[in-house]
């Protein structure tokens, strides 16, 4: 597993760009924790991160490319409107698709919802110059403890990582879970 610098992938980001298009999985920094993530469109790529995560029974959450990603792919009932206003921020708001299709069914098991993440945070960049969702789930096992800092890093899941995006200590706690599909609120 390739470390990078956010200077790092600064000079190399088309390079890391079109990785990240062609299915790579690497570990990125939010404005929360560190994720775990690759393209939201490939089958293949996130089944090898619910392998890693030894994750099989829940959707997993996207960082949406941009705003108007959530306004073509979602129904926006009055509460998710309001909510889309208060991003970029540290929630996953959770919406009803328009057609699960949209991504790739590894990432929603099939279910109608999915958890929207658009964080306040540099990496945005990225992901709106790389046009697709991507996935971004903690960088760790199943019920194992959230990925903070480079040490965190679980042993079995770095090799499956083709590169990782560092910035150093995390001193946050994941995102609040904004439910508007049931009216709920959940910290985690």
């Amino acid at each position: 597993m390739e470390i990078l610098t956010k200077a790092e992938l600064s000079k190399r980001f088309d390079e890391i760009v079109a990785k990240i298009r062609m299915g790579a999985i690497f570990i990125h920094p939010t404005d929360t924790i560190y994720g775990l993530g690759c393209s939201a469109l490939d089958q293949a790529a996130v089944l090898k991160i619910r392998a890693l995560k030894q994750q099989y029974h829940q959707p997993f959450s996207i960082w949406v490319p941009s705003l108007e990603w959530v306004q073509d792919n979602c129904h926006l009932s009055v509460e998710g409107k309001t909510w889309l206003g208060k991003l970029p921020g540290p929630y996953t708001v959770i919406m009803k698709l328009k057609d699960h299709h949209s991504l790739a069914l590894a990432v929603t098991l099939g279910k109608e919802t999915i958890g929207l993440r658009f964080p306040d945070h540099w990496f945005r960049k990225v992901v709106e110059k790389v046009k697709v969702p991507i996935i971004t789930t903690s960088a760790n096992k199943t019920s194992q403890p959230f990925m903070t800092r480079l040490e965190d890093l679980d042993s079995a899941i770095a090799p499956g990582v083709e590169f990782m995006i560092y910035e150093g200590e995390k001193k946050a706690r994941p995102s609040k879970i904004i439910n508007v599909v049931e009216g709920t609120v959940k910290e985690r």
